[in-house]
C-alpha cells in the first residue's frame, strides 16, 4: 500500500499490515442468496439448464469502466526529526558565541543555535547541557548530527559525554491517490476533529501507534509521531478509513485509467509518467514499504 525509499537505496523489510488489498467484491464473491434471480437458470427448461449454464460461462466477460483499481503505492515523505541528547556538562553561552562557528547567541531565549551543513540541522543549545536537534531527515541523519554538535562542543573546549540521545518527534507527509470527503469522514469518527474556522484539514489522532494525522480534502496527510516506524503504521491504519469516503474520480482520471487499461491488454509497456494516474506515478518496487529522504547534496545543488 505504501512505500517507503531509504536515503541509501536499502529496503525496510517491514510490510504492510491491517492494510485493505481487495476493496472490491467480484461476482464469484458473492453468496448465492445475493445473486439477482435473473442470473439463475431457468427452472422451467429442464432439457437444457446444464448446456444454457455453461453458455453463460462461456461468454467472455467485459469488465466494467469503473472496475476497481488495483492497490495504490503511497510514498511517504519524512520531512524532519527532531532529536535530544545531553552532553552532562555547564555551557558558557557566551564563549560558545564569541569562539563557535555557524552560531547565534539568542540572549532573550538563554539558547545559543548552532548549524551544520552537512547533514543540513540546526541545534538549540542551553548552559544545561541539553542540545535539541531539527532538521534531519531520518534518524541515522539526526544521530549523526548531534555526535557532531557534540564533537564540536568538545573542540571549544567543554568536557563533553554523549548521553541520553533519543528522537522526540517526527514528521512525514504522504498523498492518497483520492480525494476525501473530509465532512463526512468527521461525523463518523469521534477521534476526528474538524474545525473549518481555525484548519482546512481535519485532525485524527491515533493511540497505537500515537500519532496525530492531519487529513485534507485533497488526500494529503501529515503525520506527526515520535519515531519513523510509527509514522508507518499510521498511514497503514488510516488509509482503510480514508478510502471508505474517497471522493468519485474527475473525467480526466477515468480516461488515463482507461488508457492505461488499454495499453495493459496489448501487451505493451507502462505508459509514460505524465500519462499514469497519481497511484502509479511512484517507482514499482518488490518491497511494500520504503522510505523517502533528501540527501545534503540535493539540497545545496
Amino acid at each position: 500500500m505504501a512505500t517507503l525509499i531509504q536515503e541509501n537505496g536499502m529496503k525496510l523489510s517491514k510490510g504492510t499490515h491491517g492494510v485493505v488489498v481487495n476493496h472490491g467484491m467480484t461476482t464469484h464473491g458473492v453468496p448465492n442468496h445475493m445473486v439477482p434471480d435473473h442470473e439463475y437458470c431457468e427452472s422451467g427448461q429442464a432439457e437444457q439448464p446444464a448446456q444454457q449454464c455453461l453458455d453463460a460461462e462461456s461468454e467472455p466477460h467485459q469488465p466494467p469502466v469503473e472496475e476497481e483499481e488495483e492497490t495504490p503505492e503511497i510514498d511517504i515523505m519524512i520531512n524532519n526529526v527532531v532529536c535530544s541528547f545531553s552532553v552532562k556538562c555547564h555551557l558558557n553561552l557566551r564563549q560558545i558565541a564569541l569562539n563557535g562557528v555557524n552560531v547565534e547567541f539568542r540572549r532573550e531565549n538563554g539558547m545559543v543555535t548552532m548549524k551544520l551543513r552537512r547533514p543540513y540541522t540546526t541545534a538549540s543549545i542551553w548552559s544545561s547541557g541539553r542540545v535539541t536537534c531539527t532538521g534531519a531527515t531520518s534518524e541515522d541523519q539526526a544521530k549523526v548530527a548531534a555526535r557532531r554538535y557534540a564533537r564540536a562542543l568538545q573542540k571549544l573546549g567543554f568536557q563533553v559525554r554523549f548521553r541520553n540521545f533519543r528522537v522526540v518527534n517526527v514528521l512525514g507527509t504522504c498523498r492518497m491517490p483520492f480525494g476525501i470527503r473530509i465532512i463526512a469522514f468527521s461525523k463518523k469518527y469521534k477521534e476526528a476533529d474538524y474545525e473549518p474556522e481555525l484548519h482546512p484539514g481535519v485532525t485524527y489522532k491515533l493511540y497505537n501507534p500515537k500519532a496525530t494525522l492531519k487529513i485534507f480534502s485533497t488526500g494529503g496527510v501529515t503525520i506527526t509521531a515520535r519515531s519513523v516506524s510509527d509514522v508507518q503504521s499510521a498511514v497503514e491504519r488510516i488509509f482503510p478509513l480514508v478510502y471508505e469516503f474517497r471522493k468519485p474520480h474527475s473525467p480526466a482520471d477515468e480516461e488515463k485509467l482507461r488508457q492505461r487499461r488499454a495499453a495493459r491488454s496489448r501487451g505493451a509497456g507502462p505508459p509514460p509518467a505524465e500519462e499514469r494516474p497519481l497511484e502509479q506515478a511512484a517507482p514499482q518496487t518488490d518491497d511494500p514499504m520504503h522510505l523517502v529522504t533528501l540527501s545534503d547534496d540535493d539540497a545545496w545543488e
